[in-house]
């Protein structure tokens, strides 16, 4: 079967490895469609583990089913999760599932981008969704990103009347701008430093989309009546995102680091003056299977648009080009792999 091998942003090959061969308890699943991850394109942290085939928003058909296996059948369409939690640890029983040794050890063989994946009992016990009626193949590659943002913005209490500054607005950022909308967010902003995603961010309901190059504390408080944020979702791992976050987080209020800046930098905390305002920083991880099942259902029912997100449809041979639009960050938003083209 054809896979697409990592080897760095700017060197992704289409190569030949054996299909897989289930064992019991296991199945084997014919991806339709994969979508790149800006965590595929996270250079440091994806190149020492390579040459390997990522993809982890994996959707496709059931072929074959390993003995034992009960609850799935040949044919039904599934998203599959790539990490599953134990259920049972210190970490689990906390609600912090993804900090699961378990969950940091599982995965399916060889990855997303590929022709088939095996899904080992594990996942398939624990991590296996069957598509709703309707539900496309290329809806189905959401289902991880947006259990991502549905578990940060249950984490970081995002609600009714918040006004929320979202710092990136590539697909992470856009979802959190969707879903913090769909929670009852009064007022979200956006930044960036593409003209493409500002403009994107305006079309899926920012109040004001602001370029990240101008005084973001500035603007933020003139469109906010003189205030600051009351949630900050910093979605890009730029470190002048990171500084620009502690300088427009209102009083008692939350900076979420859904993205975090390379390994070695320093970013300063102003821990006086967070301390006597009562600012929360915290960082949220992946998505847990009650995440999982939440994303499922809001895009089941179209509560988010998703399709309009999509920006490009490429088969398995033009992987390097879909690697390269995601790494680049201006004229794509979500890029999907279809490896049976």
């Amino acid at each position: 079967m054809r896979v697409g091998v990592y080897y760095n942003n700017n060197d992704v090959r289409v190569e030949e490895m054996p299909r897989p061969q289930i064992g019991p308890g296991e199945i084997l699943v014919k991806v339709m469609a994969s979508g790149i991850c800006g965590s595929d394109v996270l250079e440091w942290y994806r190149i020492k583990t390579a040459p390997r085939v990522l993809g982890h928003e994996a959707a496709g058909v059931i072929v074959e089913v390993g003995e034992g296996v009960k609850n799935y059948q040949i044919g039904e369409k599934v998203f599959v999760s790539h990490h599953v939690p134990c259920g049972t640890c210190h970490y689990c029983s906390r609600g912090h599932e993804t900090a699961c040794e378990t969950l940091h050890t599982t995965n399916y063989y060889p990855g997303g981008f590929a022709e088939y994946i095996r899904v080992p009992r594990l996942n398939v016990e624990r991590g296996v969704y069957r598509l709703p009626e309707g539900m496309s193949f290329e809806e189905g590659t959401f289902v991880e990103p947006v259990a991502c943002v549905v578990r940060a913005q249950r984490l970081a209490g995002i609600g009714r009347g918040d006004t929320v500054l979202i710092l990136g607005s590539g697909l992470s950022g856009l979802l959190h701008l969707q879903l913090a909308r769909l929670k009852g967010a009064e007022k979200i902003f956006t930044t960036d430093i593409s003209e493409y995603r500002l403009q994107a961010a305006k079309k899926f309901g920012a109040d004001e989309a602001i370029n990240a190059r101008d005084n973001v504390e500035e603007r933020l408080r003139q469109l906010n009546g003189g205030r600051r944020a009351d949630k900050v979702i910093v979605c890009t791992g730029a470190e002048s995102a990171s500084r620009q976050a502690l300088r427009c987080v209102d009083r008692g209020g939350t900076i979420l680091f859904f993205a975090v800046p390379d390994p070695g930098a320093n970013i300063p905390v102003p821990f006086a003056d967070f301390w006597r305002d009562e600012i929360t920083i915290m960082t949220s991880y992946g998505g847990a299977p009650r995440d999982l099942e939440e994303a499922l259902k809001i895009l089941a029912e179209r509560r988010l648009n998703v399709q309009g997100m999509i920006t490009h449809r490429l088969s398995l041979n033009e992987i390097g080009l879909g690697f390269r639009l995601v790494a680049r960050a201006e004229d794509s938003l979500k890029v999907i792999i279809e490896p049976q083209r």
